[in-house]
């Protein structure tokens, strides 16, 4: 067992249900591991270690990158820290860099919250809460709500930046993705959007399940058709060898990251399937941004559950 101080996430949360079991981490109330039967289906990194890749990590208040850290919201402009140097840009909001507070725990679920200050670039007060619920026929659920805990409008977003997985990685025989979206989003050299295109006839049209062989991916998609229950799904791999990701309204743009520049053992080891509010920049641009007046709330929901196309 390692000792709390020697872990970079700090107190490790575990919950159960049927065959599922979980871990949610304090820092960030980020999801380090989900498994059935022992088979992973997230990607994990380890108990001593951090997030590799972003992975599990909440994207609060926004999620992707802001470019320059910098936007205007009702006038006056605002400017972020750079935390992503390479680009310049501001990535992955706040929220996955502070510690969250254990509010309740049972068996199968645990619920977390934070109350995220105003910081540099983000003078906004939000009160945010997490559960996270698994459930022996349909997995993990994750609800996400935040409150405008301040006295002025706020800008909003909300991703996940969970890493599906399943055995072989991308380049074996399970390395198969069907996401049901007709738009990808151009981006420039800093990642940033340049203009929505049609899938269709192009190589980011998964909208049958296709293999990722020699797939490169770092892509957000929008107009995702979602099923009769009102639910978009991405699956990864086939049947009961397969994981999928699925996500209720109001989380219209969906980010896929092939993990190419990540280092063995994770380097195409899993896929990371972001579903998102809104797309990159959006704090910029106002694209699908969400505006929460004083005293306002808005919550998503999202989920993982083993099985594929």
């Amino acid at each position: 067992m390692i000792d709390v101080s020697e872990r970079p996430t700090g107190r490790q949360y575990e919950i159960r249900a049927g065959e599922y079991t979980a871990v949610v981490t304090e820092l960030g109330a980020t999801l380090r591991s989900l498994r059935l039967d022992n088979r992973e289906l997230v990607m994990e990194f380890p108990e001593d270690g951090s997030p590799v890749g972003g992975s599990g990590e909440l994207l609060v208040p926004w999620p992707n990158r802001i470019k320059d850290g910098r936007y205007t919201f009702q006038g006056v402009e605002r400017q972020l820290e750079i935390t992503e140097a390479v680009h310049n840009n501001a990535i992955h909001g706040l929220a996955h860099r502070l510690p969250w507070n254990l509010e309740a725990q049972t068996d199968s679920a645990v619920r977390l919250t934070l109350r995220l200050e105003p910081a540099p670039g983000y003078p906004f007060l939000l009160e945010v809460a997490v559960s996270y619920e698994l459930d022996e026929s349909s997995g993990l659920t994750v609800t996400l709500t935040a409150r405008n805990a301040g006295e002025w409008d706020a800008p909003y977003g909300i991703g996940s930046h969970a890493y599906l997985k399943v055995d072989g990685g991308l380049d074996g025989p399970q390395g198969l993705l069907k996401l049901p979206a007709g738009k990808w989003l151009m981006v420039d050299e800093r990642m940033i959007p340049q203009c929505e295109v049609p899938v269709a006839g192009t190589p980011y049209d998964f909208r049958e399940v296709r293999s990722l062989q020699k797939a490169i991916l770092d892509t957000a998609y929008t107009e995702v058709r979602r099923d009769d229950d009102g639910l978009a799904r991405v699956t990864l791999g086939r049947g009961d060898e397969g994981t999928t990701m699925w996500f209720g309204a109001g989380l219209e743009w969906v980010q896929v990251f092939s993990a190419d520049p990540l280092a063995a053992p994770y380097h195409r080891a899993a896929l990371a399937v972001e579903p998102m509010s809104c797309p990159p920049n959006a704090f910029a641009d106002g694209k699908d941004v969400i505006v929460l007046a004083p005293g306002e709330s808005v919550t998503h929901t999202w989920g993982i559950v083993n099985g594929g196309a």
